[in-house]
């Protein structure tokens, strides 16, 4: 049984194959791979291969695939059920960890993915407020809610328009987008539509558009502008949460949010996300409020028990663990492509190579990079046995299972990749 094979089967019943568009790698131009196994910071392929794992399934793996503690917490919750459309411990200790963790969570309610939750997050803001609107930024991805799929067309603001058939204009009619890193396009969104902004919906530390890092004083001017003009401030920690420090982007930058969502690593590899903030808001939520959220499988007791695991792994020993790591690969990187079209980007253990000249802080400058070199790039670093992402707009993640030998030859592989792609 070949990936060949096996792709050939899945896109006769799959709509191009796969479950999650990326994993189609049309982006760069390959068809993709099927894992068998995944241990460490390994994959084996159905074809004999081996390949170091830097997608870390899109950021849950933070200690590496198959961990002890958690694969243990697993198999121990097994033996008492998988699902009970009822209430259970694990849904308990998992939801107090995340507001032990996180000082600004009062409350909150766990869901499967994270699209539920940042689409829950939005309408109780919304119902919290009293208000249609909200403000998104170009670049920002929180999930495929209708509210969420509308991009930005000329100009620092768009009242939106859908970016995906299916999108009616009423609905994108209320989602107002700015440029990330831009204050001044926020202002002006406000301007547009005063009294009706219910709340900024933003990545604080954007992921999905490759790694960019807030400019000092962006995300507290966000903050201030929704003081002043009676909105909420969303950030969206669905993949940052837990990653960049023990209280994600929110306690690492000082910013307090007044409802945050997380996801990928709370669920330790299970589908699992979560939303909260203040306990009045949170309060809106039925059963005690109007604003209706619901779920059968939410809370599921073996994804609460995996992500209460890992979270109890997440050491401050762990944080430093990944930071020495990620500062080793940013060093060995940085001095290899001093003075060519590159520019590497990282905070903490996330990080993203940009065929750009110069740094890249705004969706404009994602989209000025050389997509065709990161395809060429992709390709080549595939082939010397290290996954990343089969895209130039996502981050790509450094685990604990990863060893200093490991990081060195990454290191040394993409930048001889990346100078190759160029040429």
């Amino acid at each position: 049984m070949h990936s060949a094979d096996l792709f050939a089967r899945a896109q006769a019943v799959i709509p191009g194959g796969v479950h999650s568009p990326v994993r189609a790698f049309r982006n760069v131009g390959a068809e993709p791979f099927y894992v068998q196994s995944a241990h460490g910071s390994h994959l084996r392929t159905f074809d004999g291969v081996d390949l170091i794992d830097w997608v870390g399934s899109w950021g849950p793996m933070i200690l590496g695939h198959a961990h002890p503690s958690v694969a243990n917490s697993i198999r121990a919750t097994l033996e008492s059920g998988t699902s009970f459309g009822a209430c259970s411990l694990p849904e308990v200790e998992l939801s107090e960890e995340i507001c032990r963790r996180n000082p600004w969570v009062e409350k909150v309610r766990l869901v499967s993915s994270g699209t539920e939750a940042t689409m829950s997050a939005l309408r109780l803001a919304r119902g919290f407020t009293g208000r249609s609107a909200f403000i998104k930024f170009r670049g920002c991805y929180h999930g495929h809610a209708d509210s969420f799929l509308v991009a930005a067309g000329s100009g620092a603001l768009t009242h939106g328009h859908p970016s995906s058939p299916g999108v009616t204009a009423d609905t994108a009619k209320d989602t107002l987008v700015a440029e990330f890193n831009d204050l001044d396009s926020v202002r002006a969104a406000f301007q547009s539509r005063p009294g009706d902004i219910s709340c900024i919906f933003v990545e604080p530390i954007p992921g999905n558009m490759g790694l960019i890092l807030p400019e000092p004083g962006f995300l507290e001017g966000l903050r201030l502008l929704c003081d002043e003009h009676g909105a909420l401030l969303v950030l969206d920690e669905v993949m940052t949460g837990f990653r960049v420090g023990p209280s994600g982007a929110a306690g690492r930058l000082n910013i307090r949010p007044d409802l945050a969502t997380y996801g990928k690593i709370i669920g330790g590899g299970l589908p699992l996300a979560a939303f909260g903030g203040r306990r009045d808001i949170m309060d809106r939520l039925s059963p005690l409020g109007p604003v209706y959220q619901a779920g059968t499988l939410s809370g599921n007791p073996l994804a609460c028990a995996a992500g209460l695991a890992l979270l109890r792994e997440l050491t401050p020993e762990v944080y430093l663990r990944l930071e020495t790591l990620g500062a080793r690969l940013e060093q060995a990187i940085q001095a290899g492509i001093q003075g060519k079209p590159l520019q590497f980007q990282r905070i903490g253990s996330m990080a993203t190579l940009f065929f750009h000249n110069g740094p890249v802080r705004t969706f404009a400058d994602v989209d000025a990079c050389d997509k065709e070199a990161f395809s060429r790039f992709f390709r080549l670093l595939l082939e010397k046995g290290h996954f990343l992402p089969p895209a130039q707009f996502e981050a790509f993640f450094v685990s604990t299972s990863h060893t200093e030998q490991e990081i060195d030859r990454l290191a040394t592989d993409a930048i001889a990749c990346a100078v190759a792609a160029l040429s």
